[in-house]
């Protein structure tokens, strides 16, 4: 989350009286997060998230993302809830951008990740796999194999005014897991985004998922190597072995990886570490000055990608 698009008083006070949700009582900006401007929006009705969408954000996605939201809330995962206007249609222009509210979920997300953390996460990672299953429509990863090459080719020209000689260890990894890189694996809808400040808890349980604007069809497994990336890193990048095991505990008490799916781990890991290498160091490089936003180094997940490049097998993991 972030703030790119400044929104004024009376331009939100006309937006909401699209809906039916009362007046405003408190309206303020979230800085954490790099895709869209976020505010956190209080009526004489209760509490919501405001969302303008800006940088990466296709607008044409934008019925899916709130399509999978309802379809995912209706089969009871904790997810937020897009709020319809007195049209009956969630998405609606702000200040000049698609912009849409949603339900405000409850509780904190952790700023260090314990084990019963990332069992909780598998569990509900893998539930909301199945409670995806019978949503029909598709959106193609926009941030997959397929573009990262393009993505690298942006970032090369200063990658190296980052940390000498990273493009290079780039190109080498790139080609690498490229080359391996499994296609029949099983799919389905994957968050592709479940870090944990998108992941609340509240009294002992997960009370919810938020940030679906990644979202997408793809190997279900990608998504687990996406949080055991994201979740099972000591602040020394030291692979915690403890933590993976839990995450993946709780992903197969509920989902079972297929022996397939175990033993593609690594390079799945291996992408998802790159992935978010190249959009870190892309938001490094390109962050206009001044953006109220929270820019992500990308060098710590080039310690995640060496880590991943040196496992043999799934059974680093905790598997």
């Amino acid at each position: 989350m972030a703030v790119y698009t400044e929104v004024s008083d009376d331009a939100l006070s006309a937006f909401l009286r699209e809906y039916d949700i009362g007046s405003l009582v408190a309206f303020r900006g979230i800085a954490e997060g790099v895709e869209n401007s976020n505010f956190s929006l209080r009526t004489t009705d209760g509490d919501f998230i405001l969302t303008l969408y800006e940088r990466r954000v296709d607008p044409a996605d934008l019925p899916w993302f709130l399509g999978l939201m309802r379809h995912l809330a209706a089969r009871g995962l904790s997810c937020p809830l897009p709020v319809a206007g007195q049209d009956g249609e969630p998405l609606r222009f702000l200040c000049g951008r698609h912009a849409a509210i949603t339900t405000f979920l409850p509780g904190v997300w952790p700023r260090r990740a314990q084990v019963v953390h990332c069992r909780l996460l598998g569990d509900a990672l893998a539930r909301m796999h199945l409670a995806g299953a019978d949503f029909a429509p598709t959106r193609a990863n926009a941030l997959g194999p397929a573009a990262w090459g393009t993505l690298l080719d942006k970032c090369r020209p200063r990658a190296d005014a980052v940390q000498s000689g990273l493009a290079v260890e780039l190109d080498t990894a790139l080609s690498r897991l490229l080359a391996a890189w499994p296609a029949a694996l099983p799919r389905g809808h994957i968050h592709a985004d479940l870090f944990p400040d998108n992941v609340f808890f509240l009294d002992g349980r997960l009370s919810g998922l938020i940030d679906f604007y990644f979202a997408c069809t793809d190997l279900l497994a990608y998504d687990v190597a996406v949080c055991l990336n994201a979740w099972c890193f000591d602040p020394d990048f030291a692979f915690n072995a403890t933590c993976g095991r839990a995450l993946l505990a709780g992903y197969n008490s509920v989902r079972p990886l297929s022996e397939a799916e175990r033993a593609a781990l690594p390079v799945l890991a291996q992408g998802a570490a790159m992935r978010f290498l190249l959009t870190r160091l892309y938001d490094w490089l390109n962050t206009p000055p001044g953006a109220f936003v929270t820019r992500k180094d990308p060098l710590d997940y080039l310690r995640r990608l060496r880590f991943h490049l040196a496992t043999k097998d799934f059974h680093a993991y905790g598997l």
